[in-house]
Parts: structure tokens; C-alpha cells; sequence
């Protein structure tokens, strides 16, 4: 774990000390990804087929899910997984069922009037991982923003296990939307197949959901081909940025950062303090707290990525922040909601003491899915808007298109367009 002491640092050796690490795809799985996608463009079922044999060790035709099996998924829980998946379920569909509607329309010139009007994507695909553990938080973080924004066709894609089947706690989330589409695909090829469609699968309008580097890099691939098909957001190692001052207490920040490490080799945890007592002891919380996690190989790779920062004021935090733009942000500190007011570029921030990322990732409410690498600054987390998109409607009268004759006559003639001017001259040359 690399130490810092902020006001020590050259500008240069600042920015090095907020550097994430380079993303790079190997040559040869953007090849392959660009071979599996092509392959599925022109060959459909009969290449799915071969590469769910090869990649998910599935051999047959029948993909879906049927509904029954969807619907008996519930019969293979205990009683604490459904509740669990209850109240999760309770609390994501609250946030996001208050977010707001977007609908409006105002009148610009007099008789011009301009509106907005959100409508639903018609068809998405949501990819649900399902690596060393399925990812019943993500089912739920994708399935609700879709629900609420009422999109008709919803396909769910995810890898079956050695038995050619989908965890039932999976399922049993998708069973809460009536007529949804459960495929047992994955890898880049259950992308390809959301982005052209076979004979058996329709395709998709626009791809959401988190996963490997084939994953990963065949969303990049698709969402820059003329397949008229879209992603999310672009993808990159999870990471936290925990802002700690003399009043956190230690155990809780060592396990924030030791909660972040877990995600994978490639995840990154900064913890900038004022504290110098959490400064110089910090390592010897988390390896105290290390022995007893399950997953401690893959955190200890991880712990390498951690950087601990020094700062002599705790609002000099605030443009520590800003320039990271981090994923997740945890502020435990005496004056979190000082700090709040300025920060301005965090996926999903958490207030106090007893506000854990693990909170966000599965049932506070809020959207887990979050922008990584700094796109923070530009991009929000998932919500149902995602789901939608804006139509742009204009309703003009005669007396309208007059009023504004003047304006469009010079800069249609300033641009040159007069093709353009026609088509407002011979209106109103009309009589009717």
C-alpha cells in the first residue's frame, strides 16, 4: 500500500498518486470478440450454439428459460434468501419509482409550442454475471429502472452453471416481471446475440449490465458498430475513495477498504485523512481484520492498488475528490455535509459512519451501477431514465411560423440553405 503526504507532493507527484491503472484489452481477446460477433452477425443459432458449448458448456437449442421453471424458482429458496430478495426489492423500487418524469412543453414564440416527452425503450438486454457467485443485487438494480420505466420487452441474459442452469435466486427476481425473457447464455456471445438476434433470440435496442473482459469488450465493440444498439456505460474496475478525519473510527475504514479489494484483483481504494494516528496504522488494521475473510487471495492482490493519503486540512479533501471522480465515496468525517455541498464529480456517495458502500450494492435503494475511471465527471449512475429516451415535439401554427420568419430567414440564408427557407415560404403562401 503506497503512503502519501499530500502537501509534500509536487503537482506531478500528485497526479501520480490519483492514477488509476491503465485498462488495456489483450490484443488477442479483441480479436476473438471481434470473431465471436461476426459470427453470430451472419451465422445466428448454429454459431451460438457452437460457442455455448465451447464457453458455458451448454449443449443443446433451447436457450429460454421456460416459465415455469422461472415461476418454481421460489420453491428452491429458504425463507431468508426470499425475504432478503423481498426487501432489497422493496426499498430499490421506492428511489426509483420516485424519480422524475421528464414530460414538459412551453410555449417559445406565440403559437409555437415545443415539448418533451419521455418514452420507453423498446426492447433492452440485461446481462447478469454469474462468475464465482450470481449477482442477485445486479438482477435487481437492472430489473427495477426497466420495470418503472415500462419497457415491454426485457430479455435477461446470464451463464448457466455446470448443469445448464440459472440460480434460482435470479430467477426468482426476474419472476417479479410477468412476460420476461430469461436466456441461459453468456460471454461475448450472449452480446452479439442481444445486438443482432438469432432465429430463436429478437434482438435488443440497447445492452445494460456489468461483466468480464469478453463482456466488457464486446459491449465496446458493439456499441461502435451499425447494429443500431447501445450499452449502459463503459466499464472499468470498481473502486472507493473513503475521506476519513479524527473522529472515524479505524476497523470501520479498514473494512470499507478491504470491502472494495474484494470486488478483484483490478479494483483500487484510496483513503485520504487527516488523522495521522489512522495514517500510520492503517496497515496494521487491515491485516488485522484480513485472516478472517474468505476471499483474502483475492484481496491481497488487490491491496497492492490501495493508496493512503495524508492531507493536513480535511477540506482539502474536496479537490482530492473532484479530480478523482471516484466511483463510490464514502465521507466519515464530523462535517460530511460541508464536504457534500462542494463535491461535485462521485457516482454514489455515502454520509457517516454507518453508511457502508455494502449498503448502496445491494439494498439502501440507490443504483449500483455506477461510472468507474474517472467518468464521474461526466456520467450518472443508472436510473430509469436510462430506460427511456426523449422525443422532441414542436406543434406550430401558421401565425407561429410567421412570427418567427424573420429569424429563420436569416440564418437559413447565412448558412446557405435555402432548400431550407422553402419549405417556410411555401406555407405561408398558402391560403387555406
Amino acid at each position: 500500500m503506497a503512503k502519501y503526504k499530500w502537501n509534500d507532493l509536487s503537482s506531478k507527484e500528485m497526479k501520480k498518486a490519483l492514477m488509476r491503472s491503465k485498462q488495456s484489452i489483450d490484443p488477442l481477446v479483441g480479436t476473438k470478440v471481434a470473431e465471436i460477433i461476426n459470427a453470430i452477425e451472419h451465422d445466428g443459432d448454429i454459431a451460438l450454439k457452437k460457442f455455448s458449448k465451447l464457453y458455458d458448456d451448454f449443449d443443446g437449442d433451447d436457450y429460454r428459460v421456460h416459465s415455469s421453471i422461472i415461476n418454481g424458482a421460489y420453491d428452491k429458496l429458504n425463507d431468508s434468501m426470499v425475504n432478503a430478495i423481498e426487501s432489497a426489492w422493496t426499498q430499490i423500487y421506492k428511489f426509483h419509482d420516485a424519480q422524475p418524469d421528464q414530460d414538459y412543453n412551453i410555449t417559445t414564440w406565440s403559437g409555437v409550442i415545443c415539448s418533451s416527452v419521455s418514452k420507453p425503450i423498446q426492447q433492452v438486454g440485461l446481462y447478469i454475471p454469474a462468475g464465482s457467485a450470481p449477482l442477485i443485487s445486479t438482477t435487481m438494480m437492472l430489473l427495477v429502472p426497466a420495470i418503472i420505466a415500462c419497457v415491454p420487452r426485457i430479455a435477461l441474459f446470464s451463464p448457466p452453471d455446470k448443469n445448464g442452469n440459472i440460480h434460482p435466486a435470479i430467477l426468482y427476481v426476474a419472476s417479479k416481471h410477468e412476460g420476461i425473457e430469461v436466456y441461459k447464455i453468456g460471454g461475448a456471445h450472449a452480446i452479439a446475440a442481444m445486438a443482432y438476434g438469432t432465429s430463436s433470440i429478437p434482438k435488443v435496442d440497447k445492452i445494460f449490465g456489468p461483466g468480464n473482459i469478453w463482456v466488457t469488450e464486446a459491449k465496446r465493440q458493439i456499441s461502435s458498430r451499425s447494429c443500431s444498439v447501445s450499452i449502459d456505460m463503459p466499464a472499468g474496475p470498481s473502486e472507493v475513495m473513503v475521506i476519513a478525519d479524527q473522529t472515524a473510527n479505524i476497523d470501520f475504514v479498514a473494512a470499507d477498504l478491504l470491502s472494495q479489494c474484494e470486488h478483484g484483483g483490478s479494483s483500487q481504494a484510496i483513503l485520504v485523512t487527516s488523522s495521522l494516528e489512522i495514517f500510520n496504522t492503517i496497515n496494521t488494521v487491515i491485516a488485522k481484520q484480513l485472516p478472517a475473510l474468505s476471499r483474502k487471495e483475492i484481496i491481497k492482490e488487490s491491496l497492492e492498488n490501495i493508496r493512503i493519503i495524508f492531507i493536513a486540512d480535511i477540506n482539502d479533501a474536496i479537490n482530492i475528490i473532484n479530480d478523482y471522480a471516484p466511483e463510490h465515496l464514502i465521507i466519515n468525517t464530523d462535517n460530511s455535509d460541508k464536504i457534500l455541498a462542494s463535491v461535485v464529480n462521485a457516482g454514489s456517495v455515502f454520509m457517516g459512519p454507518y453508511s457502508p458502500e455494502t449498503a448502496g450494492d445491494y439494498c439502501s435503494g440507490t443504483n449500483h451501477v455506477l461510472p468507474t475511471y474517472g467518468t464521474a465527471k461526466s456520467i450518472s449512475g443508472l436510473s430509469v431514465k436510462d430506460f427511456k429516451k426523449t422525443m422532441l415535439i414542436q406543434k406550430i401554427s401558421k401565425n407561429g411560423l410567421n412570427n418567427m420568419y424573420s429569424c429563420l430567414n436569416e440564418l437559413t440564408k447565412a448558412e446557405g440553405l435555402d432548400a431550407h427557407m422553402n419549405a417556410i415560404n411555401v406555407r405561408l403562401k398558402n391560403e387555406s
